[in-house]
């Protein structure tokens, strides 16, 4: 007679310790409803590392001294939904208002952008595309864009650029046929972003909590649907360091479910979950 096997068992013990842990490498606060997400999820590393119970993975991660357990614990559990042109009027807004006088500008400068938490990386190809309608043959030329997140895995994902053809159904049949192709090593269902949209954009592991990339400042930073899952010290945290790393006059645009209500800046509101830094 077969048995089930039982799943190992989340002590309070444990999981205060993998808060602990989560929110000191990530900022990540995570409030006691996401104790099943958290087990459920960490299931997968336990197997992966061969360790029988969560007590002996929280030993193991206490004494990862190369952070890479770390690191695989985060990707495990952070979340990256998101889609392409995701709360489209930043897009517009993108379009019509801040590309424009940028493109206008000196054509030896570049123009400089931030994707601070491009997920599996429809965020930043999304600005690409968008740049590339208003730049046009200039777009490789003028655009430096680096898209980060804290999850290695995301951040991979996001390099390859290759996505099933339903998660591009919402985008124009025209907008595909131009920036999207089959290739070699595409898996059959999918599509790739095109080179010349891939060469516009530099992705990086970086923790928001850091700092920031070294490097002249940006003309905009999109930074949306990752300060929701930080405390308000780490909200700070991370619009100091965006602050910091705006060029004058620059754009930062976060979720419309975000805002910066309560968090000390200089930043004036020009639009909905759009802030612009001041010219001096």
């Amino acid at each position: 007679m077969s048995s089930a096997v039982r799943a190992p068992e989340f002590s309070d013990r444990d999981l205060a310790t993998i808060v602990r842990l989560v929110y000191e490498k990530s900022g990540i606060a995570l409030h006691a409803g996401k104790r099943a997400l958290v087990s459920a999820r960490l299931q997968k590393r336990l197997r992966q590392t061969g360790v029988a119970s969560f007590r002996d993975y929280v030993q193991l991660l206490q004494a990862d001294t190369s952070g890479d357990e770390v690191t695989a614990m985060l990707d495990a559990i952070t979340t990256n939904h998101t889609s392409f042109f995701r709360e489209r009027q930043h897009f517009d807004y993108l379009e019509r208002v801040v590309l424009p006088p940028l493109r206008d500008r000196s054509r030896v400068t570049p123009i400089l952008g931030w994707s601070a938490a491009c997920a599996t990386g429809e965020e930043p190809y999304s600005i690409a595309l968008t740049a590339a309608r208003v730049l046009g043959d200039e777009a490789a030329r003028r655009l430096r864009l680096l898209a980060s997140d804290l999850s290695s895995r995301a951040v991979t994902r996001a390099s390859e650029g290759i996505y099933r053809a339903d998660r591009l159904s919402d985008l124009p049949r025209h907008l595909v046929l131009k920036h999207f192709q089959k290739g070699a090593g595409v898996p059959q269902g999918c599509l790739q972003v095109s080179p010349q949209v891939r060469q516009l954009i530099e992705f990086r592991r970086l923790n928001l909590l850091h700092p920031a990339p070294p490097g002249p400042p940006f003309d905009f930073i999109f930074c949306r649907n990752v300060m929701i899952y930080f405390d308000r010290a780490a909200q700070q945290r991370v619009i100091d360091t965006l602050e910091r790393r705006l060029a004058p006059g620059g754009h930062l645009f976060v979720s419309h479910s975000e805002g910066l209500n309560g968090l000390r800046h200089g930043l004036t509101w020009v639009a909905p979950a759009i802030y612009q830094r001041g010219e001096s």
